[in-house]
């Protein structure tokens, strides 16, 4: 009996509108299987969890499929009934039909390679992209074959016209007149999907520890909504706290180094001075190499030779063995790098407003009187960098395409001109001629007689994969061979920088900025973060760093190495000044914040919910804990909400 009213409902005015709902849950189904079995070997095998992610994914998909057609089913209802299968009418069904079917197939089909590269849903970062269209639509036209998506797209929507017609689903609605209170019936049978619409929320659906059960259970445009409306998290209202004055305390114990004091004794301000000895001012280049991973180097077990520049580079350097981005994308690699501050929930602080003059290394290079420069091989402009470096005082070197720095912003921008480019993608210029930018503005300060700070953000490691031909053994189009393009451009940079008066009083820190994949069994998935980085061509002689470090802890550990005096308010410390047993690194993801130390990772969320691991030390993987250690939690805490506190309130501003 409710199968056949089911199937009556397919001989009516709404016959192709359940048409098409019942075609988007079968696809998002499919996808949903897809990426169970893409994933397989970091899901939890629990047929109940499983089962539960497939039950909240059909609700999602209902409740979107819904909204897609919810504008068609409120013409279906009131449209009149002597215009039904009027010119009118079928012209105004097919072409809105085939935008909704444009929508809905390109949103299933981009959802595959984001979670090839991501492994969860649509989130910020598409988010992120939307925004900065050029670097996408040149990166997709550069990544995939245009042509042929287009056409799948438009097969697509014709395959489906052609089966609907077929099926004689058109004729069923543009034949049947019956009255809009027979109607409202019919449209009746939404309106559980515009309930659960209004009261389904995307934090549902995360209900375990496994990263790809609860990403099973989402929907991607679900997902991407929920992104767009959320772009920034206060930490306040989503997070755990503790008491104001209690957080700041356990952060200032945590914060002082051996060679450090404070300020004042004033429970919120962390400025402390620092004291050493043996001063020196070398010129300084900070490379954030794009997705960088700590298993492309040999050190760490690669046996494909990707790295061979960097790999002797360890030899001759300070080596940080045990080192962790804080974040998954570049912004937070550079807000860690710049800022020496734990990831905060939301955007990085390099992408929010009213982050113009921070205090920051910058800070600290110009109190020494330093030039800082920012060099870029793509357009500035993208996730805000410009504004964000501008504001801090570097000097820009950028493509520059046209995008303004903000008017407030009072420095000065250097575009790289077209005759010094001899390769450039979607993302920017090869690291080669990004290398000569920064070999440039080293001549020029140092015909200044003026030391030196640049900042380069590096960009051939990353999709599409293209780089000048004839450079190294490998394709285009692979990440191993963008990798091994990556270290024969640095290798080649040091080279020449070898040939120039400075190099011997300029000091080399390369590190990367994120690894190239953050996908995993997990929220964060520590060993998605483990990171290489070097400080090249010290005085001091090689040396392996095999504790434990944050990224924030790289700058004022080489101000440590400089010898450098200096007052300071940033979260980073100096490695070699920090007591043993005391050493931790951040790790975020937008939404979950943690804090490893030792063995114990501490996770906290924007549900308010706080949850322990232990870290097995071999593969990095997680075991939960249920008996907390309250002291690591507080510690947790007392970082992220400071810090966030900090930021929101304008106290992270340089005095």
């Amino acid at each position: 009996m409710i199968l056949k009213k089911f199937k009556q409902i397919f001989d009516t005015r709404f016959a192709v509108l359940f048409s098409i709902l019942s075609l988007y849950i079968l696809f998002s189904t499919l996808i949903r299987i897809g990426f169970l079995f893409w994933s397989s070997k970091d899901l939890d095998f629990n047929l109940l969890y499983i089962a539960r992610a497939f039950f909240t994914g059909f609700c999602y998909d209902f409740a979107v499929g819904t909204l897609f057609l919810l504008l068609y089913s409120i013409y279906l209802l009131v449209f009149p009934k002597r215009w039904i299968g009027s010119r009118f009418d079928k012209i105004f069904t097919y072409v809105y039909l085939a935008i909704v079917l444009l929508v809905i197939y390109f949103s299933l089909l981009a959802e595959i390679p984001f979670w090839d590269e991501f492994g969860v849903r649509f989130n910020f970062i598409a988010v992120d992209y939307l925004i900065y269209t050029y670097e996408v639509i040149s990166n997709i036209n550069e990544s995939y074959p245009l042509p042929l998506i287009i056409f799948v797209l438009v097969a697509l929507i014709v395959l489906t016209f052609v089966f609907l017609q077929k099926r004689r689903i058109f004729r069923s609605t543009f034949s049947d007149k019956r009255s809009i209170s027979k109607r409202l019936a019919l449209f009746s049978l939404l309106i559980p999907a515009l309930i659960l619409s209004l009261i389904l929320k995307n934090k549902q659906a995360d209900f375990s520890n496994n990263l790809v059960l609860n990403e099973l259970g989402k929907n991607g445009t679900f997902s991407f909504f929920t992104a767009f409306k959320s772009n920034e998290l206060d930490y306040e209202t989503f997070y755990p706290k503790i008491d104001d004055k209690e957080a700041y305390s356990v952060l200032k114990k945590n914060l002082l180094q051996e060679n450090q004091a404070y300020l004042s004794n004033k429970w919120d301000d962390i400025s402390r001075t620092t004291k050493s000895e043996n001063e020196q001012r070398p010129n300084v280049i900070l490379i954030a190499i794009e997705s960088f991973s700590g298993d492309f180097l040999k050190a760490f077990g690669n046996k494909d030779n990707l790295t061979p520049n960097y790999d002797k580079l360890v030899n001759e350097s300070i080596f940080f063995t045990n080192l962790y981005a804080t974040g998954t994308r570049t912004v937070r690699g550079m807000e860690a790098l710049t800022l020496s501050v734990p990831p905060t929930p939301g955007n990085s602080i390099v992408r929010r407003p009213d982050n113009q003059n921070l205090f920051s290394v910058a800070t600290i290079f110009k109190e020494k009187n330093y030039q800082p420069y920012f060099i870029y091989g793509g357009d500035g402009y993208f996730d805000n960098m410009n504004n964000f470096f501008g504001g801090q005082g570097f000097d820009i070197v950028d493509r520059n395409r046209g995008n303004p720095l903000s008017d407030d912003i009072k420095t000065q921008r250097f575009n790289i001109p077209d005759n010094e480019v001899s390769f450039e993608n979607a993302w920017g210029i090869c690291d080669e001629d990004l290398y000569k930018q920064s070999i440039k503005y080293a001549d020029k300060s140092s015909k200044l007689n003026k030391p030196f700070f640049q900042f380069v953000m590096t960009t051939s490691n990353h999709k599409p994969y293209t780089f000048p031909a004839g450079k190294i053994d490998l394709p285009q189009g692979d990440r191993n061979g963008a990798v091994k393009y990556t270290d024969y451009a640095l290798g080649k940079f040091l080279a020449d920088a070898k040939t120039k008066p400075w190099f011997k009083n300029t000091v080399f820190v390369i590190v990367a900025d994120h690894c190239a994949s953050s996908a995993g069994k997990w929220e964060i998935n520590i060993d998605k973060h483990h990171i290489p980085a070097i400080i090249y061509n010290l005085p001091q002689k090689a040396e392996k760093i095999n504790r434990l470090t944050s990224q924030i802890d790289l700058m004022p550990t080489l101000f440590g190495y400089l010898g450098w005096n200096y007052t300071t308010s940033l979260y980073g410390k100096d490695i070699n000044q920090t007591k043993i047993g005391n050493e931790r690194a951040f790790i975020g993801n937008y939404r979950t914040l943690g804090m490893l130390k030792g063995n114990i990772f501490t996770q906290i969320d924007d549900r308010k919910k706080v949850k322990q691991f232990t870290v097995k030390d071999s593969d990095k993987s997680l075991k939960e804990i249920k008996s907390k250690n309250s002291q690591l939690v507080s510690e947790t805490i007392s970082y992220y909400q400071t810090a966030s506190e900090r930021f929101k309130n304008g106290k992270m501003k340089a005095k």
